[in-house]
């Protein structure tokens, strides 16, 4: 992560917990809000001398709330809380989206830097955690290469994306009460409720809810060698067949309501409904996943025209 976000988070993370404290009444301890922020104790430290600075807090202990609430000015952007690497995944994801690139363009790291705004390091950095998966390649004397999605690809990352999240999210629900994932996951149904309500205008806004709630499951069962190419999971299961245009308001009107019933039996700690709301959404996404793809086999196959 670039500088200061892990602060920044939560230092945002932390007023949502301040608003939930009356006026007068004791912080938890460091250690508490450690454990129901899921940070260090030194970034409990930094975002607490950063609250009395700003006064939302008692300069000396016992730690005191004092002030009613804490305004917009208080937080940061939205967009100083996320990863540089969250930031390139999304805005190379929207650069598929927008040129939607055969397989065998080139990809050249100096424009994309440009265009994203960042360095070519970056970009270089991004590119490598993916070519192992075959999705790009890089050749000599010819750059970065798109091999393109197809559906074999596709198979075949299914098969880990099922099993890894039907194990995180059965881990989901054993969290603790005092674990921040249920409030990251109550604030997660409010804002598909708000969805679901404007669905006709506002459709196009489920890819980000879709991801930030898939990343939340899998957040409860970490794994390192599962992490490291979640990424690329990630990029095709939550990007790709989005930008499939075609019925695109009515797939993702059911993907929300899945999602409901999903978080549901999430929220009510069963076992029995989370396995089988996990399975049935995880089954359209896979059948949506083979129609998406079909489009990118007949682009590698000669003689097969592209619908």
């Amino acid at each position: 992560m670039k500088p200061d976000t892990i602060f920044k988070r939560a230092f945002n993370d932390a007023l949502d917990l301040l608003a939930g404290i009356d006026v007068g009444r004791e912080l938890p301890t460091e250690n508490e809000l450690a454990l129901r922020l899921e940070i260090s104790r030194t970034t409990v430290r930094k975002v607490l001398a950063a609250f009395k600075d700003k006064g939302l807090i008692s300069p000396s202990l016992p730690r005191i709330k004092l002030r009613a609430s804490a305004g917009r000015k208080d937080r940061y952007p939205d967009a100083e809380t996320v990863s540089i690497s969250a930031q390139v995944e999304k805005s190379f994801m929207l650069w598929i989206s927008k040129d939607d690139p055969r397989p065998g363009t080139l990809i050249n790291e100096l424009e994309l830097a440009r265009k994203f705004g960042i360095a070519t390091t970056i970009i270089r950095e991004f590119l490598n955690r993916f070519q192992r998966f075959g999705l790009i390649e890089k050749r000599r004397n010819a750059g970065w290469v798109f091999n393109g999605f197809t559906t074999s690809f596709a198979l075949e990352l299914f098969e880990i994306r099922e099993l890894y999240e039907l194990r995180a999210a059965k881990s989901f629900a054993e969290l603790p009460t005092t674990s921040n994932a249920w409030h990251e996951l109550s604030s997660i149904r409010d804002a598909h409720v708000q969805l679901l309500e404007d669905i006709d205008l506002r459709y196009q806004d489920f890819s980000e809810l879709d991801s930030r709630f898939h990343r939340l499951i899998t957040s409860a069962s970490p794994n390192r060698f599962i992490d490291s190419f979640y990424d690329i999971i990630t990029l095709v299961f939550h990007y790709h067949y989005q930008w499939k245009k075609h019925d695109e308001r009515q797939r993702n009107e059911v993907a929300v309501r899945e999602h409901l019933a999903y978080i549901d039996a999430l929220l009510c700690r069963d076992k029995k409904a989370i396995e089988k709301a996990c399975r049935l959404h995880l089954g359209s996404a896979r059948a949506t996943l083979l129609r998406s793809t079909a489009d990118d086999d007949s682009r590698l196959t000669p003689g097969i025209p592209r619908k």
